[in-house]
């Protein structure tokens, strides 16, 4: 399998990778312009820059642009640097560029309401692969949601049982009821997703997280959990909401949101369960 083969294999599976390219080359170097090689997530390779100490430290740096999802672009002068010295009669520079290869931002949309109608748009206009999932049969359908990548008319226990989010999936919590909301978000919480978010006041969300800490899920995890959900637009309608909704999963996914507000605004006393 080569190279190419390999990254979408690699992308259907939800893994990360990095392929390194040398696109500049001056004097002898032991491999040639455009040499690839791609660093998988668990350190394996496919394909060689030329192997040596270049090649190490092309490895390491593929490891760390994987972690950044931020490509770099390292240059080696194998005349000047004695570590690049394997014996070879090969003494020029060479510029490697490393870009980091990522799966599809996977986004979990639970319910199939007016907000999970228009957010699926908006966020798939975005780039997210969006899935549907509603309990409710007439409204999971592929015509209310033609955007979706999937669309699933089940139970909401039955679709969480199936599921094991990577660190690369988002969550969004819209369903019709509190009950719902509270079963789905006690599993969101526990998973590996990015991000988690749930649609709803912070009373609700409070009184939602009292009662799963009571059953004892710790406290601790509702820490990453956005509620209310979406950058604060002052959105009011179902295309507003979507819209600060998508905005939130855009700075989760370039690491620019640091300053979100989240529950963790509100946890302290309000999330004591041994409060009344």
């Amino acid at each position: 399998m080569d190279i190419y083969e390999q990254i979408v294999q690699l992308r259907r599976e939800g893994r990360r990778s990095a392929v390194a390219t040398i696109v500049n080359v001056r004097g002898s170097i032991p491999s040639f312009h455009t040499a690839k090689m791609l660093v998988r997530d668990d350190g394996s390779i496919v394909g060689t820059i030329g192997g040596g100490c270049v090649e190490a430290d092309v490895w390491q740096a593929a490891r760390e642009v994987m972690e950044s999802e931020k490509p770099c672009t390292l240059t080696f002068d194998l005349n000047q640097d004695p570590k690049y010295d394997t014996g070879l009669v090969c003494g020029g520079t060479l510029e490697v560029f490393i870009e980091p290869i990522l799966p599809p931002a996977l986004l979990y949309i639970f319910g199939a309401g007016h907000v999970a109608i228009n957010l699926c748009k908006t966020a798939a206009n975005a780039g997210f692969y969006v899935v549907i999932t509603d309990d409710r049969i007439s409204y999971a359908t592929h015509e209310r949601f033609p955007a979706a990548r999937e669309v699933h008319a089940v139970d909401f226990d039955e679709a969480i049982r199936t599921l094991d989010p990577t660190e690369d999936a988002y969550i969004v919590i819209v369903t019709r009821g509190h009950r719902d909301d509270m079963r789905i978000l006690r599993w969101a919480v526990q998973t590996r997703a990015r991000y988690v978010g749930m649609i709803g006041s912070k009373r609700k969300v409070i009184e939602i997280s009292k009662t799963l800490q009571k059953e004892g899920v710790p406290a601790h995890l509702f820490d990453r959990v956005h509620a209310p959900i979406g950058i604060d637009i002052g959105a009011i309608t179902p295309e507003e909401i979507a819209v600060a909704i998508t905005a939130e999963l855009i700075a989760i996914r370039r690491h620019a949101g640091a300053g979100l507000p989240h529950m963790s605004w509100f946890r302290s006393e309000n999330m004591d369960p041994s409060r009344p």
